[in-house]
């Protein structure tokens, strides 16, 4: 089963995309994962949840065009299931589902995800009960997933 992270919006600051870099990078002789990310709608007015539902539903509309067969999708959601990085490294190991070909692991915008996105996935997973902006909520997901295959892989990584 191969790993992804589809996420809203690139990364802004430097220090997110060399934090992001230096875990995709370290997975790359392990099991790699792939980034994508789709266009962030613009808003004009952050108050009207008529404009707020259009740009989700566009936003969900451009990330359910990446799925494909046999994906397994995880939304991240602060209402999601929470795990400690044992059940997340059993979640991803590679012979959890048999049949998955690629887990995608979802990160909306600041206002989150449509409910279409929402809908697809088999999963909403919460990474705890804080609010973290979704650039850092990268970094922190791409930790886990270096995390995991360390434990997985029964490296030291993991204390």
């Amino acid at each position: 089963m191969k790993l992804a992270v589809a996420a809203v919006g690139g990364l802004r600051e430097g220090f997110y995309r060399e934090a992001c870099a230096e875990y995709c990078r370290r997975m790359a002789v392990m099991r790699p994962v792939e980034i994508l990310e789709v266009r962030e709608e613009r808003i004009a007015d952050e108050n009207s949840p008529s404009q707020v539902e259009r740009a989700l539903e566009r936003e969900g509309g451009r990330i359910l065009a990446l799925l494909r067969d046999g994906d397994v999708p995880v939304s991240l959601s602060p209402a999601g299931r929470q795990a400690d990085s044992a059940e997340f490294a059993c979640m991803i190991d590679p012979g959890a589902d048999p049949d998955a070909k690629r887990m995608v692991f979802i990160i909306g915008s600041s206002h989150g995800l449509s409910p279409s996105v929402y809908g697809k996935c088999r999963l909403s997973l919460s990474l705890g009960p804080m609010t973290f902006p979704h650039q850092l909520a990268r970094v922190i997901l791409l930790e886990q997933i270096y995390r995991g295959q360390m434990i997985n892989a029964g490296r030291a990584y993991h204390k």
